[in-house]
Order: structure tokens, then sequence, then C-alpha cells
């Protein structure tokens, strides 16, 4: 895993201010190859969350975390608890590594 301790502890804190204690986070892509080289970050955020809110903390969590972690490729997908697994998330459970 290609994500350093204190990033992946900042943003296990960033998500837990906007999505909550109970939320899960996967780091998936090619953060999670240690061979590849550069690469955005992409997050999969299992949350208990209201539809209509969901974009909006999405793009809260990324503010944050850019203000925190830089100016880099953050990309966040959010899977809604109960809502059905689109191939995007299968794909972050499948090969992504749980923070």
């Amino acid at each position: 895993m290609r994500l350093s301790r204190a990033s992946a502890a900042i943003v296990k804190g960033e998500v837990e201010q906007v999505f909550g204690r109970d939320a899960r986070i996967w780091l998936f892509g090619s953060r999670v190859d240690d061979t590849a080289r550069g690469g955005d970050i992409d997050l999969l955020i299992e949350a208990d969350v209201i539809i209509d809110e969901a974009f909006d903390k999405e793009l809260k969590l990324c503010a944050r975390l850019v203000r925190r972690l830089g100016d880099q490729g953050i990309d966040i997908v959010v899977h809604r608890w109960g809502a059905p697994v689109l191939p995007i998330d299968e794909s972050a459970f499948q090969s992504g590594v749980r923070l």
C-alpha cells in the first residue's frame, strides 16, 4: 500500500468527521500496488448516508483531504449501505485495502 501511516490516519479522521464513526474506508486503485508509481488516492466510503446528502459530503471530504494532504488527485466513491453494489464498488471491495 502506497499511503503513509500519517496520511492514512488523516484520511480516517476526516472521514469520521464528515461521514461519522461507523463509516468504512477502502483504498483501491494504483495506490494498493506497491510496484506502481504515482496515481490518485482512490477511496470508497461505505456509510449510512441520505442520498441527497451524499454528494455534498463527498465534496466536503475531498476539500478537507486536499487541505490536509496537499494538492494531489483524490477520487472518492460513496456507497450507501443497503444500496445495490455497482461495478466500481465491487472492484474496490475485491482489490482494495480497508483503512
